[in-house]
């Protein structure tokens, strides 16, 4: 039988107090609470436990103070912060200082419960992180931010397919616009496999013209071709026992393509001028920012090949979608740049934050990236903010132009020369749902918990599309 886990209360609040001594209790914890930060550091000497629930604002020592010492002593102690309001500001330096997750007064069990679950499993897989770097070479994926850095659903949803395809062999589609960190995906996948001793390949398929990327890929004999003075390996032979990341996929000739689903079916192909086959154990994991199922239809990529490749999909949000990532990942930027570049270190100010979460981030995580670099380098914020406010005023300019008037209806009048399916159809789609969120609530009288089960939805997934359809809980 395991040892109880402990759990450490640091509340001034009698009422909320009680509340989380009531709830670790039922979930199973040994239970010690406190009222203020010093009451908790000397519980937490003397109990060692394996989590902490600390509220931000305490008499004496605050809770930010107390999150600082707490990880003074034992930084990898998981952290849950409780605070009356959410301040960005709050959340990022609570962030910066350690805390697993961050939950806004008043809350649900249910939400306590899973902040309790993640902050538990975030421990154990930095513990498996340090072990994997300890024991793999330094690499480009040292430069790349944390794959999971804020607490949105959809990339939560994105974790969990990480987790439960990693360890097999089975093929990845991941899509997702320019800039949203597919190949930080792949990377991902392939240090959590059993390849990850291997090589990982990478291999840009719109990079290449066509005959040049079949020989890059599979190699060739000498005297192949003018100017094949000697066999030279492909890119398959290389990754042979690990991982081959075939990025932008679609851009590959149909031609090709055939050539790439022998390889998936048999694990075999032949180099440019040879006479027998080669056998690889490669696993392959293929990217793209287009609609594939469109190019199926216009010929312009193999419905056979599709299949193959689309044995399981990862769809990447885009950043406009993932806002709560926005402070975190801009600070992850900022201290890389400022280390790399050897500038001074300045903390984001609000006015950017401020400027950051309501733009659209057509180039995603890669233009976010960009913006602070550039902020480092020029050592002031202020090219940013006018090119935010120059781009903001342009979408806002367009869609004022249509604002009136549907998309559709202006086409239909002739007022516009094409119209955006897409965007009809993603509007639609989101109305939608929130209408058949509602009806599912007023149907279970405002239980939270009961609709996400109707809905087969995660209770914080169902938290998330209310707020985002500004769906408050009736009275």
């Amino acid at each position: 039988m395991q040892d109880a886990r402990k759990l450490l209360i640091v509340e001034d609040d009698p009422s909320v107090r009680e509340m989380l001594v009531t709830l670790g209790k039922r979930l199973g914890y040994e239970v010690r609470a406190v009222a203020s930060g010093e009451e908790g550091l000397t519980a937490f000497k003397n109990g060692k436990p394996s989590l902490a629930v600390l509220d931000v604002v305490l008499p004496g020592l605050d809770g930010l103070e107390t999150l600082k010492l707490l990880k003074a002593i034992d930084p990898h102690i998981p952290v849950v912060m409780l605070s009356g309001y959410g301040q960005t500001r709050t959340i990022v330096e609570a962030v910066k200082l350690g805390a697993a997750d961050f939950l806004r007064k008043p809350f649900e069990p249910e939400e306590l419960e899973l902040a309790f679950e993640k902050a538990l499993e975030k421990k154990r897989l930095e513990r498996e992180v340090a072990f994997l770097r300890s024991r793999t070479p330094k690499g480009p994926m040292d430069r790349q931010p944390l794959l999971l850095l804020g607490d949105n659903p959809k990339m939560r949803e994105v974790e969990e397919v990480i987790d439960q395809v990693s360890d097999t062999d089975i093929t990845i589609l991941v899509r997702g616009e320019s800039g949203t960190g597919k190949e930080l995906i792949a990377r991902s996948l392939f240090e959590r496999s059993g390849r990850s001793a291997k090589p990982f390949v990478k291999v840009n398929c719109a990079a290449l013209p066509s005959e040049l990327l079949e020989s890059e890929l599979f190699g060739f004999e000498k005297g192949a071709f003018t100017g094949a003075q000697r066999r030279k390996l492909g890119k398959f032979e290389s990754a042979n026992g690990g991982t081959i990341f075939l990025d932008e996929i679609s851009e590959m000739h149909p031609n090709l393509q055939a050539k790439l689903l022998q390889v998936l079916q048999d694990g075999e192909f032949s180099r440019l001028g040879g006479e027998g086959d080669v056998q690889v154990d490669v696993r392959v994991i293929a990217a793209t920012n287009r609609n594939l199922e469109a190019a199926v239809r216009e010929g312009a990529f193999r419905e056979d090949l599709f299949y193959r490749l689309n044995v399981v999909t990862i769809f990447i949000p885009p950043l406009r979608e993932r806002t709560d990532e926005i402070p975190l990942l801009a600070e992850h930027f900022l201290r890389r740049y400022s280390r790399e570049y050897e500038r001074e270190y300045h903390t984001i100010s609000e006015t950017l934050l401020e400027a950051f979460m309501p733009y659209h981030w057509p180039g995603n995580i890669r233009e976010l990236e960009n913006m602070v670099k550039r902020m480092v380098v020029l050592g002031t914020e202020q090219p940013v903010l006018q090119e935010i406010a120059a781009r903001s005023s342009q979408v806002q300019t367009s869609s004022a132009a249509v604002a009136d008037v549907p998309e559709l209806e202006q086409f239909v009048r002739g007022e516009v020369d094409r119209v955006n399916l897409k965007r009809i159809a993603r509007r639609a789609a989101q109305e939608a749902e929130q209408r058949v969120i509602e009806r599912v609530l007023h149907r279970t009288r405002w239980n939270r918990k009961e609709a996400a089960e109707i809905l087969q939805i995660s209770y914080k997934a169902l938290l998330y599309k209310m707020k985002e359809a500004d769906l408050a809980s009736a009275s």
